[in-house]
């Protein structure tokens, strides 16, 4: 199945503030606010792109905009993003989730994380590695959540050894796979039909922590799930409720 890339470039409304957590111009998370945002958890979104520079948040606008007419307010996080670095990134998520959500207005003190792609593997990492009293779950859309798996997959063109400047058995401290189980409820939602992230990557996280929640969309590619004009979305806005008690 041919992937429907127009999600990509498709242009949203733009963010009411943007906020800074470093000096650095890639260490900025945009908000956007939801008309139930003070009753519902804070959703700090992760955009994928395989961990590199030429792929920033701009393509993950339509997804906010659409979170935030949900109702959710909405922080849409970039990062540094440096070939052969990956602890500038790790530094990055690790900063903005201690910092921002007191920044951000219009929630009721409680974060999810939501990530698709290399940014699924980000919210996973997170969900152990950044561990805070304040989240109370991860949705990891298409991650790439088994590295040493993908690294032999060689998907993304090499992208994992790209992001890590190593083989991923040499990094265990960056590879969800490689950590301890979430202490807070994690949900998977994979598309069936994605060719980028094949559905095994995503089965091989949930068959070693098997209390993940895999939602699986058969026909679904690896950017329908972040597409709010696709069949699949509705089923990402589902699991986002669940998740927020709302």
């Amino acid at each position: 199945m041919a992937e429907d890339l127009s999600i990509l470039t498709r242009k949203a409304n733009p963010p009411d503030l943007t906020v800074a957590y470093g000096s650095g111009p890639d260490q900025v998370g945009d908000i956007r606010y939801g008309q139930r945002g003070a009753q519902l958890p804070l959703v700090m979104l992760i955009h994928g792109g395989g961990w590199k520079p030429q792929y920033d948040r701009v393509h993950a606008e339509a997804m906010s905009s659409a979170l935030a007419a949900g109702g959710w307010t909405v922080l849409t996080l970039e990062y540094r993003r440096i070939p052969g670095k990956p602890d500038t990134t790790f530094q990055d998520i690790t900063a903005a989730i201690e910092t921002l959500p007191a920044m951000v207005e219009q929630h009721n003190g409680k974060l999810l994380l939501i990530g698709h792609s290399a940014g699924g593997h980000l919210v996973l990492w997170a969900a152990v590695q950044c561990a805070t009293p304040m989240l109370q779950g991860v949705v990891a859309l298409a991650p790439v959540a088994d590295l040493r798996l993908a690294h032999t997959l060689h998907l993304g063109d090499g992208a994992v050894r790209g992001f890590l400047g190593t083989d991923p058995a040499q990094r265990p401290d960056a590879d969800p796979m490689q950590l301890p189980a979430p202490a807070v409820a994690v949900t998977i939602v994979q598309g069936g039909a994605d060719a980028v992230v094949p559905p095994a990557v995503a089965e091989s996280y949930c068959a070693a922590f098997p209390k993940t929640r895999l939602v699986q969309l058969p026909d679904s590619g690896h950017f329908a799930v972040i597409d709010p004009l696709s069949s699949a979305w509705s089923k990402v806005v589902d699991e986002l409720r669940k998740l927020s008690d709302a």
